[in-house]
Formats: C-alpha cells, sequence, structure tokens
C-alpha cells in the first residue's frame, strides 16, 4: 500500500496592523505556490490557512517525512511571501525567516513543522490544530488528556482498540541536540506526567498506538533556542487521527473544552487560556491575545484532502470560550506581577534581561540604608 505523509508547516512572516492576522495577498501567494507544486507532482494535495499571525500549509504527498522537495517548497513559499510583505511594509514581515539559505529542510530555520506517515485506513479522518501566542508545550494537556485520560476519552474503558494504551514520545527542548524517550500509558503515567507538566522543557512529540500505529505529532520547534533571543512566540501545530482504533474525534475536542493555562500572550512573557476558536475569530487583538487555537477536520482519501470542517465553529464551544475570557480578565488584572507575568526564567530570552542589566550593579551586599536629613513637615502652630 502506498503510504500518504501529511505534512503542516508554519511560520509568521508578516500580519496586518500588529500581531494580529495574516493579510490576505500572503494567503493567496501560498495557495499559488502549492496549486503550482501540485501541478508539478511536488505534492498531491494542500489546504492554505492561518493562526492568527502564522501562516499555516497544510499538504499531502508520497515523499516522506524531511523531504527536502517538500520542505524546499515551503521555505520558497514564505520566501516569496516574505518579499511581497517587505516591499509592502506589512508588520514583522519575514518574523520568523532565520536564514537566507535552505538548508535541505526547516527545521532549525525559524519555521515549525509537524509530519505523520501513514497507511490509509478504510476511513482516515484527521484533525490539524494550529495555536497561535504560545509554545509548542500548549499540546501536552489537552494531547494527555486524548490519549491517557479516561475521563475525557470514553473509548480507553470501552474500547479494546484503545485498552492496552498508547505510547508517548517526549523531547527535551531545553537541549541544543534533540534529546528523546519514550513512554507507555498507563502503566508509566506518572512517570509521564512528572515530565510534561513542564511544559516549556518537556514536550510531547508524537504518539501511537500500543501497536506502533502513529496518531498524532506536534512541532516542536524553539524559535529563541535557534536565534538566541527572543523574536516572536513558536505557535505550534499538531496532526491528531481520529476513529477506527483511535479516540473519536468528539473525544479528541474534548479535551480542548478546558481554556488550559499556556505561555505566551503578550511578548511571550505572559501565562493565559488557550481558547478554541473557529477560523474567523483567529485575529489576536486584545493584549496581543489571548492564546488561541483553530482546528479544522479532513478526511484524506487516496492522498488527497477533503474538507474541511472548522471544528470549533460550534455553540458546544461557547461555555469554554466564555470561561477563558474570564480567566484571561482576572489574570490582566495582575499587569507586570506573576503569575500572569511568566516566572524571570522563563523570561531569559524575552526583552526583560536587557531592562534588568541596567539595575544589576546597583545591588549591594550590605543592607541600603538611605541617608540625609529628613524634612520637618509638622505644623509649628500645634
Amino acid at each position: 500500500m502506498v503510504e500518504t505523509t501529511i505534512t503542516v508547516i508554519k511560520a509568521d512572516i508578516g500580519s496586518l496592523a500588529g500581531h494580529v492576522v495574516v493579510p490576505d495577498f500572503l494567503l493567496e501567494i501560498a495557495r499559488k505556490s502549492l496549486k503550482e507544486a501540485v501541478e508539478k507532482g511536488i505534492i498531491n494535495d494542500f489546504y492554505v490557512t492561518h493562526a492568527g499571525d502564522d501562516l499555516e500549509l497544510i499538504m499531502t504527498h508520497h515523499k516522506g517525512e524531511l523531504s527536502e522537495e517538500v520542505h524546499r517548497l515551503a521555505w520558497d513559499t514564505f520566501m516569496r511571501g516574505t518579499k511581497e510583505a517587505r516591499e509592502k511594509k506589512i508588520y514583522a514581515a519575514g518574523q520568523d525567516i532565520l536564514s537566507d539559505t535552505f538548508s535541505g529542510n526547516v527545521k532549525g530555520m525559524g519555521p515549525g513543522s509537524a509530519e505523520m506517515t501513514i497507511e490509509e485506513r478504510k476511513s482516515e479522518p484527521i484533525a490539524i490544530f494550529c495555536a497561535d501566542k504560545t509554545e509548542p508545550g500548549a499540546f501536552n494537556l489537552p494531547l494527555f488528556r486524548i490519549y491517557a485520560d479516561p475521563f475525557n476519552t470514553a473509548g480507553l474503558v470501552i474500547d479494546p482498540n484503545l485498552h492496552d494504551g498508547f505510547i508517548f514520545v517526549i523531547q527535551d527542548i531545553h537541549e541544543q541536540t534533540p534529546a528523546y524517550l519514550q513512554m507507555k500509558c498507563p502503566e508509566e503515567m506518572y512517570d509521564l506526567l512528572a515530565l510534561i507538566g513542564s511544559t516549556g522543557k518537556y514536550v510531547i512529540k508524537k504518539i501511537y498506538r500500543h501497536d506502533g500505529l502513529v496518531t498524532a505529532a506536534v512541532s516542536t520547534d524553539k524559535l529563541h533556542q535557534i536565534a538566541g533571543k527572543y523574536i516572536g512566540k513558536d505557535d505550534p501545530v499538531a496532526i491528531v487521527r481520529a476513529h477506527s482504533g483511535l479516540p473519536a474525534m468528539g473525544e479528541v475536542l474534548e479535551a480542548f473544552t478546558l481554556p488550559h493555562l499556556v505561555s505566551g500572550w503578550m511578548r511571550g512573557s505572559h501565562a493565559g487560556p488557550l481558547l478554541p476558536v473557529p477560523l474567523r475569530d483567529s485575529k489576536c487583538t486584545r493584549f496581543d491575545g489571548p492564546p488561541r487555537v483553530i482546528g479544522l477536520g479532513f478526511q484524506v482519501s487516496n492522498g488527497m484532502l477533503l474538507g474541511p470542517v472548522d471544528l470549533f465553529d460550534d455553540v458546544a464551544f461557547d461555555i469554554t470560550r466564555r470561561r477563558g475570557m474570564e480567566a484571561a480578565e482576572y489574570l490582566r488584572r495582575h499587569g507586570p506581577f506573576m503569575p500572569h507575568r511568566l516566572h524571570s526564567e522563563d523570561m531569559e530570552y524575552t526583552t526583560l534581561p536587557s531592562v534588568l542589566k541596567k539595575v544589576a550593579a546597583r545591588f549591594s551586599e550590605e543592607e541600603i540604608v538611605p541617608t540625609g536629613k529628613a524634612k520637618d513637615t509638622s505644623d509649628s502652630a500645634e
């Protein structure tokens, strides 16, 4: 059987009126580029969309993961869009483009990517999740709930195909050289949680069913690790397969009904709720956020994409969005104080260190007592 590879590659190459939304002309440039690639036989099919200010390229092909030809296509598309964005003086034009020279694939060059190679089942439903104003660890909690939490996924209890659990591949994203390990649930659930609860360090990269069937893939690219400084959030993407021996699409989406707190938001320096929103609401305005995620549902059929369905365009998620905005309102009242502002270790690659550097030399080992005579302001007539 011919294998199909699903590749999702994203980049922030410019947005309108700040970090708000991808302009239509960039979406059109991407569609034209990928349409030409279909005609040349580079890819089978594609869908172009955006999550906030990130341009998302969803592609299917038969060339396998890390295909130089497919990754070059994405890179050339981003470069073509960046050139136009700079000419039009679009905000943050080319922000995620960290090199002028393509080096075989987009890893380490700025754009984020998630890929999965599958043998198509009799029916192949998938969901593509694209987040904005947050980091790769934002998917840790919902993915754990989908594949390891029986209170979320009924199939873990009542479906014999799921009952033996899933294998999680974890990446330590603080390491310059990629470091991975795998853990099986439910056997190693507590050890898994000990890691992935630290969402800024240990990130779920891929998930497999107990028999080795791949079922989820996440982008884990860290921009500040690549650039050595803060240039924007990582804004991850994820690919999730559903049904036919895997969690149902409804169980997958149920994991996003908690607007859990993630790192990112304004200047990549604040915690905020991850809002599941329909595509029409995928623009980040309040305090450059709050962080949000879109979900698009497709059927993969003989290497082609049928759809999408806008999965969060449903009143069933209104209560989640409302709760998320109540959390956002509460956190915003903290202003520059933790826990709204991130811990100092998480601010290492933001612009805060340059501010703190100015006052660092003024610290003393001894307690300082201000000198000078206080002015007597008492009323002498008393």
